[in-house]
C-alpha cells in the first residue's frame, strides 16, 4: 500500500510546530499524519536517509586555522630576522677595527716595500685591478709574511731610528675612487692590512660621487684600516698636442681621458706653460705663483674638510721631479712639498726603500691591472733580493708540468707563465717526449707587447725544436736543428688588434721640445700600448716531416717540410718580455684551453686527447655559470 506523506514543506512545518510543543505533542502529531495518509489511501514511499552534511566554516572565523597561520608566519619572520642579523653581523666588518701590530717585536732596519694601486673595480679594467686579483695579491703577500706599516711607522723609521717588521709593506690606493674604497676594504679586513687612500682635493664636494667624500673618508679612517694621503689638488694637463699636430694647450682631466689621440702632454705642476713651439709663455715668477696657488688651494680644502693636511704625498706624475722636470719648476714644487708634507713618494718603478732613502724622495711600485700575482711577486723578489714563494694554483694540474724557469700558476683552464726579470719563463709537459705525430692548440691571451711561444718536438739536450711564437702581434714559425741557429719558416704581421683603447696610452709625458716630440712620435708609430690585451687561437700539427699552422682558424702553413733531424721531443710553453716594457722586464704569457691530440687520420677524424687543460663536466658548467653571473652583475652595476 502506498502512503502519501505530503510535501516536504508540510512535514517541515509539522515538525517545527510539534517540536515547539514538546515530545508528547510531537508523537500525537505523527499519529495524526499517518491516519490522514491512510484516509487518503496512498502508499507510503520508502524513505532514503542521507547523512547530514557537516557544516562548513569560514576560515576567517576559524581561530585554530588563524593561529596556525600566525605561528607559521612568526617562524618565517624569525628566520628572516635571523638571516638579516647574520648578514649584519657578517657585514659588521664595517664595524670591525684594525688590530694594531705588536711593534715591540719589530727588529728590522733593512727598509720596506711600497705598493700603490691606481684603483680597484669589481671585475677590473684596463686601468683598475679586479677585486679578486687584488685579494689574490694581498693574500700572497700575507702568506709571504708581509706586515703593513703606517705613515708614522715610516717617519719613525727614518727620523727616530725605530725598527720595522722583517717584511714591511706600505700600501696605498690612488685617485680616491669610491670603488677602490668599496672593493679594497674587504681584503684589508681579511688580512688585517692598513692602507693609505690618496685623494685629489678638488674632488671633494661638487656632487662628484665617483670619488670618496670627506664623510666617507672619516668613517674609513675611524676603522683604523685607512689613512689619508694626497695626489695633489687636481689632475690637469698643460702643453697638450694632438696626434695630428694641433696645439691644444691646457686641458682638464675630463677632456683628456682618452690619450690615444694625444701626441704629447704634461701635468699641471710639471713644467712652464708653453706655446706650440714648446717655448715658455710665462716667466719664473708667473710659474711659481701658479704652482704656489695650486698647493695653497689643496691646503685650504684639506684644512677645511679634515682640520689637517695629510702627511704623505705622491706627486702626479712620478719620476719627473729633479729628473725630466725643469730645475726651476722642481724647486717650486719642492718648496711647497716640504712645507706641507712629511713624506713624499716622488718616484715609481721600484718597490724597495732602504735605510738611506730620503723621506722626500721615496719610491713605490704601481702594480698593473694585467699583472698576474706571480708577476708582482717576481718584481718584489727582483727589487728586494729576498726569496719568494710563488703561487702555483691548482697543484694537480701543476704536477703534470716541469717548471724550468720563471713561475707558473694554474687556474681553471688557464696557465699563466711569468718570465724571469729580463729573461724567459718555460714549462715542459712531462712525458710528452713519447708523443709522435700530434696537434697542439691553445688560446694565447697575454698582452700584445711580449712573446708567447708553443713548442713541439723540443729536445732539451740538443736544443732542437719546432716553435710558433706570438710576438707583438706578429706570428713567427721556426725550426731549429741540433747545434744550429733557429731558422724562420714564416713571419707574418697579424690583422689589427680589436678591443677598447680608451685609457691605454704610451708614455707621452715630459717631452719638452719639438725635436724630441718628432723623434718620440716616429719611435712610437709601430708600438702597441703595454696594457693592450688580445687573444689569438693558435694550433700546430706535426705529422712525420710536415708541419701545418693555423691562427684564428686561418691556415698559414700547410704541410710545410721540416728537417728530418727534428723527430721527437717535448711539448713546452715559453714567455718573454719585450724591450718596450721600459723598466718592467717581466712578462706573463697566458695560455688558455691548451690541448694535445694525436694527429688526425687520413679521413680527417680527430685523434684521441693526450693532454687537455680544458674544463669539463661540472667544473665547466660552474665556470660558465660564474661567468654569466659576473657579466650580469657588471652590466647591472654599469647600467644603474
Amino acid at each position: 500500500m502506498e502512503v502519501y506523506l505530503g510535501n516536504a514543506g508540510d512535514a517541515a512545518g509539522y515538525r517545527s510546530e510539534a517540536t515547539k510543543r514538546g515530545p508528547q505533542a510531537e508523537e500525537a502529531e505523527r499519529g495524526y499524519r499517518l491516519a490522514d495518509v491512510e484516509r487518503r489511501g496512498r502508499k507510503l514511499p520508502k524513505l532514503k536517509l542521507t547523512p547530514k552534511p557537516k557544516p562548513t566554516r569560514n576560515k576567517a572565523l576559524n581561530y585554530r586555522w588563524k593561529n596556525r597561520i600566525k605561528s607559521i608566519r612568526a617562524v618565517i619572520q624569525l628566520a628572516l630576522i635571523a638571516g638579516v642579523v647574520y648578514l649584519l653581523v657578517n657585514a659588521s666588518t664595517n664595524l670591525q677595527h684594525y688590530v694594531e701590530p705588536d711593534r715591540s717585536q719589530w727588529t728590522s732596519g733593512q727598509g720596506f716595500i711600497a705598493l700603490s694601486y691606481f684603483g680597484v673595480s669589481r671585475s677590473g679594467s684596463s686601468g683598475l685591478i679586479s677585486q679578486s686579483e687584488l685579494d689574490a695579491q694581498l693574500k700572497a703577500l700575507k702568506n709571504q709574511g708581509y706586515v703593513t706599516i703606517s705613515q708614522q711607522d715610516v717617519l719613525d723609521y727614518y727620523t727616530k731610528g725605530k725598527k720595522l717588521p722583517a717584511k714591511a709593506l706600505f700600501l696605498a690606493f690612488e685617485d680616491g675612487r669610491n670603488d677602490s674604497g668599496l672593493f679594497a676594504e674587504s681584503a684589508l679586513k681579511k688580512y688585517n692590512f692598513k692602507a693609505t687612500m690618496l685623494t685629489y682635493a678638488d674632488k671633494m664636494g661638487h656632487g662628484q660621487r665617483k670619488f670618496l667624500q670627506p664623510g666617507d673618508l672619516k668613517k674609513m679612517m675611524d676603522s683604523g684600516y685607512w689613512e689619508l694621503g694626497s695626489n695633489g689638488y687636481r689632475l690637469s694637463y698643460i702643453n697638450v698636442i694632438g696626434s695630428e699636430g694641433a696645439f691644444l694647450g691646457a686641458k682638464d682631466e675630463s677632456e683628456l681621458r682618452d690619450k690615444s689621440k694625444i701626441a704629447q702632454y704634461n701635468h699641471y705642476l710639471m713644467d712652464f706653460i708653453r706655446d706650440s713651439d714648446m717655448i715658455p709663455v710665462e716667466n719664473r715668477q708667473q710659474m711659481e705663483a701658479r704652482i704656489n696657488a695650486d698647493y695653497e688651494k689643496m691646503k685650504e680644502v684639506y684644512s677645511d674638510k679634515f682640520g689637517f693636511v695629510p702627511s704623505v704625498y705622491m706627486i702626479m706624475h712620478a719620476n719627473a721631479l729633479n729628473r725630466s722636470m725643469n730645475p726651476l719648476v722642481s724647486q717650486a714644487n719642492e718648496a711647497n712639498i716640504e712645507k706641507l708634507f712629511r713624506l713624499h713618494f716622488s718616484r715609481e718603478g721600484d718597490a724597495f726603500n732602504g735605510p738611506s732613502a730620503n723621506v722626500y724622495d721615496l719610491t713605490r711600485l704601481q702594480p698593473q691591472p694585467y699583472w698576474q700575482t706571480n708577476h708582482l711577486l717576481m718584481k718584489i723578489k727582483k727589487d728586494t733580493g729576498q726569496p719568494i714563494q710563488f703561487v702555483a694554483g691548482d697543484e694537480k694540474r701543476a704536477s703534470q708540468w716541469e717548471l724550468v724557469r720563471g713561475a707558473a700558476e694554474f687556474s681553471g683552464s688557464r696557465i699563466a707563465l711569468t718570465s724571469e726579470p729580463g729573461g724567459t719563463g718555460m714549462l715542459v709537459l712531462k712525458d710528452s717526449e713519447r708523443y709522435a705525430d700530434i696537434e697542439l692548440s691553445a688560446a694565447l691571451s697575454g698582452n700584445v707587447v711580449g712573446r708567447q711561444s708553443l713548442y713541439v718536438r723540443y729536445d732539451r739536450e740538443s736544443g732542437s725544436y719546432l716553435r710558433i711564437t706570438l710576438d707583438n702581434n706578429e706570428v713567427i714559425v721556426e725550426q731549429k736543428k741540433p747545434g744550429q741557429a733557429a731558422k724562420r719558416l714564416l713571419a707574418k704581421e697579424l690583422g689589427e688588434v680589436e678591443g677598447p683603447t680608451s685609457g691605454l696610452k704610451l708614455n707621452k709625458a715630459a717631452v719638452y721640445s719639438g725635436a724630441q716630440l718628432a723623434q718620440a712620435d716616429q719611435a712610437e708609430q709601430s708600438k702597441y700600448p703595454l696594457q693592450l690585451r688580445n687573444t689569438r687561437q693558435l694550433s700546430m700539427a706535426v705529422v712525420g716531416d710536415k708541419l701545418s699552422v693555423r691562427v684564428d682558424g686561418t691556415e698559414l702553413l700547410a704541410d710545410q717540410a721540416i728537417d728530418g733531424q727534428i723527430a721527437s721531443g717535448f711539448v713546452a710553453l715559453e714567455s718573454a718580455y719585450h724591450e718596450q716594457g721600459d723598466n718592467d722586464d717581466i712578462y706573463d704569457g697566458v695560455f688558455d684551453n691548451l690541448e694535445v691530440r694525436e694527429a688526425s687520420d687520413d679521413a680527417g677524424e680527430a685523434g684521441s686527447v693526450l693532454y687537455s687543460n680544458r674544463l669539463s663536466g661540472v667544473r665547466r658548467i660552474a665556470d660558465t655559470a660564474s661567468h654569466v653571473f659576473n657579466t650580469t652583475v657588471d652590466w647591472v652595476m654599469d647600467t644603474f
